[in-house]
């Protein structure tokens, strides 16, 4: 069953014998207890990659005439699956959307510096830091890069077709962190299968925290839910390995 804010607040006040609470604010335990969920929530999030937030998405165009190549990455990133872009050329009716391939920021800083920076179809693009990139003109984009984890580099664009990059032209599959909602009826954003798992870890964090107690039993069975997620996670997956943009890819 999935649990609001306050009911596992509530919940866990309970156990730990402190006073009855209508609201997260009521108490400074409470509001103690309502930031622990939260952080064991994230930590959660953190430790694998749940299918329920593999999104569709797409990047955002720079809006910077002197960066035509460069695109923004979709907030809250967690862990790329894939980006495409449609490379149709100028004058062609189907859509054609290509895999971009990653490059590591060193390996893509070689590769494109060994363009003649002379040569027609090449454009000195100066990066946010100053540094100069030689960008193809006259091409769809075939790798990528990042330098800050905020924009995405390509190594060209097709001046033909459009003048920078397009929000509309790209493809992506995602994992996205989800947003916390700090109110008494805000529900984490978890398959209802996990809620015991995140009490369980709440509650072990807050008696060792607040109360300054060891709940052995509370201990033991946010373990066993967290090996059960696991194999569970595992299960649906298949096993199957995501890329990433430079990151380890991590399992479900």
């Amino acid at each position: 069953m999935k649990m609001t804010l306050l009911e596992m607040t509530q919940d866990i006040l309970n156990d730990m014998d402190s006073d009855e609470v209508n609201g997260i604010d009521d108490t400074i335990e409470a509001q103690q207890v309502a930031q622990i969920i939260k952080t064991c929530y994230f930590e959660m999030i953190g430790n694998r990659n749940w299918p329920h937030l593999r999104k569709l998405v797409q990047f955002e165009a720079a809006l910077d005439l002197s960066k035509p190549n460069y695109l923004r990455l979709p907030e809250r990133l967690k862990e790329l699956v894939f980006l495409k872009y449609d490379v149709t050329k100028d004058g062609i009716a189907d859509k054609d959307f290509k895999e971009l391939k990653f490059k590591e920021p060193d390996d893509f800083l070689r590769y494109v510096s060994s363009r003649r920076s002379s040569a027609t179809n090449v454009t000195t693009v100066v990066d946010f830091s100053g540094v100069s990139l030689l960008i193809i003109n006259d091409t769809a984009p075939s790798y990528w890069t990042t330098f800050d984890d905020t924009y995405a580099v390509m190594d060209s664009y097709d001046s033909a077709v459009d003048d920078t990059l397009m929000k509309s032209k790209t493809q992506a599959l995602a994992y996205i962190t989800p947003t916390w909602e700090r109110t008494n009826e805000s529900i984490p954003d978890l398959p209802i299968e996990a809620f015991p798992a995140l009490l369980e870890e709440a509650k072990s964090t807050c008696f060792t925290s607040i109360k300054q107690m060891v709940n052995q039993k509370a201990e033991q069975k946010a373990g066993r839910q967290n090996r059960w997620l696991s194999r569970k996670a595992w299960s649906l997956e298949g096993g199957v390995k995501y890329e990433d943009y430079g990151r380890r890819s991590r399992r479900g």
